[in-house]
């Protein structure tokens, strides 16, 4: 039995999905994803998986969170968000702090993310720094998946998409615009440069002003599911972009992210109506 709002989010999920379905090309194709498999979660088979990041600034809370994490069925994937700590310039500490999430994880993966102020973190850094601090805690070997901002540019990707192979960490590249939803050229742009510079899964986040802006989104994620079979992560943020945090399993995406009590994002919902939802808009598909 759904409770009360899982109900609604489904429905509003299966309305939104059946009025785009009706507007898709008959010969439209989805492309069969090639599963990566990060720590004991299978991304891109099955129903998207959940991240949930963590908000603390300092290691007993952000410990904490992990435990919390860790023990919640729900929760695919631990998102340590180095921007949000209080020592977050302290390579070597964070690198610790890290080792210490991995253990508690208990296989769950860890995925280390410094989001910058230019796309919407919390701290300003500038390329040269960011791109120090991810070669040491690459090298430090705590974490199973990295998020790379892919605005760092060409030659920074390059080295750290390099270094993260030798470590066997998984690469997301990311564009994030907390501002607005660029065109769908430019989103489906973005969307290929980072697969052909390595990323193991794409990554795009745009702030819609209006429906329209969502329904795009979701229309760059259909086309590129069509040519790719690399995982993606795909969202629309804020109120009107949480369709597309439930809905994306039907246009090709393969994540989402969900929280245990602070929303990382504007638009996140709560891990257990988000894995409910997503639980019962997979078994709907399987039906179909």
């Amino acid at each position: 039995m759904l409770n009360a709002p899982t109900a609604i989010l489904l429905a509003m999920a299966v309305s939104v999905c059946a009025t785009d379905a009706s507007a898709q090309e008959p010969e439209s194709k989805k492309q069969q994803v090639q599963p990566l498999q990060v720590g004991n979660v299978r991304i891109g088979q099955g129903q998207p998986a959940i991240i949930v990041s963590t908000s603390g600034q300092d290691e007993a809370s952000v410990l904490q969170e992990t435990e919390q994490a860790a023990r919640t069925h729900e929760v695919s994937i631990v998102e340590l968000r180095v921007d949000k700590i209080a020592f977050a310039m302290d390579g070597p500490r964070v690198a610790k702090l890290g080792q210490s999430m991995r253990q508690k994880l208990n296989g769950k993966p860890l995925l280390l993310t410094f989001r910058t102020k230019q796309e919407g973190g919390e701290k300003m850094l500038d390329d040269a720094r960011y791109t120090q601090l991810y070669q040491q805690w690459l090298a430090a070997g705590f974490a199973d998946m990295v998020d790379i901002e892919m605005r760092i540019g060409e030659q920074p990707i390059q080295k750290l998409v390099a270094e993260s192979r030798q470590q066997k960490v998984a690469v997301i590249l990311s564009y994030h615009d907390f501002n607005a939803t660029p065109s769908n050229e430019e989103m489906l742009q973005r969307l290929e440069w980072q697969a052909a510079h390595g990323a193991d899964v794409l990554k795009i986040a745009v702030m819609p002003k209006t429906p329209e802006d969502v329904n795009r989104l979701t229309s760059v994620t259909w086309q590129m599911r069509q040519h790719s079979d690399k995982p993606l992560l795909t969202m629309a943020m804020g109120g009107k972009g949480t369709i597309s945090r439930i809905a994306g399993e039907v246009y090709g995406s393969n994540l989402t992210f969900g929280n245990l009590g602070q929303a990382s994002a504007p638009g996140q919902l709560d891990v257990n109506v988000l894995y409910q939802t997503l639980k019962a808009l997979h078994q709907a598909g399987q039906d179909s």
